[in-house]
């Protein structure tokens, strides 16, 4: 009565983490950001498998604190580790992970299925990690945006622990018409979404959720707006939901502990519109990240 769901997405150091994060917490990112592709999908896990490719032999203390991690992750997502490999080759440390899960059959959510009409909805908070990314390139920036010890700490584990949103399946298969994780950038797989869907759509940054440390932050300094529509490492869902459910998918994710917020609405066409704070569609420099 079930079907499977896999993923994989690989991550490597200098292009999805820096050389200076924490083994544990790369560990983590590196299963997080595929079980948040199940998640989105309305599936549970089960498992995994992991190839891991070092340029040069690991030292015995970076394994086992990447073992812990792996560990702290599998143990909140409810999968374990079900085999994989290890290489030596040139380049980056490279960590590749493909996620199994089931959802009951039939009821896997598309990113392709949505329809003019739908409401846009984002979970939890937007724009948090890419801020923690450019904190982390640059710890200074802190003070700059009036951010407390706390704020700041907030931003920096928003990029490095993503939190999937599980408990937002049975909300999603009950109600969304579609869904798909945000990893690039929200602006970026807004349109993925609509393209996939053949229609267009128009979000308002006004109705964006933040959280505080991110809000003081973009009231400090507003050109980080674009970086917050654009700046990927959110792993939260994005979904199109009819509008006559809207509200009992608002009511089901707060039963799970989720909240969501309505961001738009899609529409005919292609077009896909990021109205600014003023109400006047936004020209962002770029959309979100891409590898080429």
């Amino acid at each position: 009565g079930t079907e499977l769901v896999l993923k994989t997405d690989p991550v490597a150091e200098g292009v999805h983490f820096l050389a200076s994060d924490a083994p544990e917490d790369v560990a983590w990112k590196a299963l997080a950001v595929n079980i948040s592709d199940l998640a989105a999908k309305a599936a549970t896990p089960i498992g995994y498998l992991m190839a891991l490719s070092f340029p040069t032999a690991p030292s015995a203390d970076w394994l086992a604190a990447f073992a812990r991690g792996l560990q702290q992750a599998q143990e909140t997502f409810g999968c374990h580790l079900m085999g994989g490999d290890t290489d030596r080759r040139p380049g980056p440390v490279t960590i590749t992970i493909t996620a199994v899960g089931w959802v009951p059959q039939g009821r896997m959510v598309r990113r392709s299925t949505a329809r003019a009409g739908d409401c846009v909805f984002v979970s939890g908070s937007i724009g948090d990690a890419a801020l923690g990314l450019r904190l982390r390139r640059d710890p200074g920036l802190s003070s700059g945006w009036g951010l407390s010890a706390g704020e700041a700490q907030h931003l920096h584990q928003r990029y490095l622990r993503p939190q999937p949103r599980l408990d937002l399946a049975e909300a999603l298969r009950e109600h969304a018409s579609a869904a798909m994780d945000i990893s690039d950038g929200l602006a970026k797989d807004l349109g993925r979404m609509c393209r996939a869907s053949g229609c267009g759509g128009r979000v308002r940054t006004a109705d964006l959720p933040l959280s505080p440390a991110c809000a003081k932050a973009l009231a400090a300094d507003a050109g980080l707006l674009e970086a917050i529509v654009g700046g990927g490492d959110d792993y939260e869902i994005l979904a199109a939901v009819p509008a006559e459910r809207a509200s009992g998918f608002v009511a089901s994710a707060a039963r799970a502990g989720i909240a969501v917020a309505g961001i738009g609405t899609l529409a005919d066409g292609s077009e896909v519109i990021i109205e600014g704070p003023d109400g006047r569609p936004m020209s962002l420099q770029s959309t979100g990240w891409d590898h080429f």
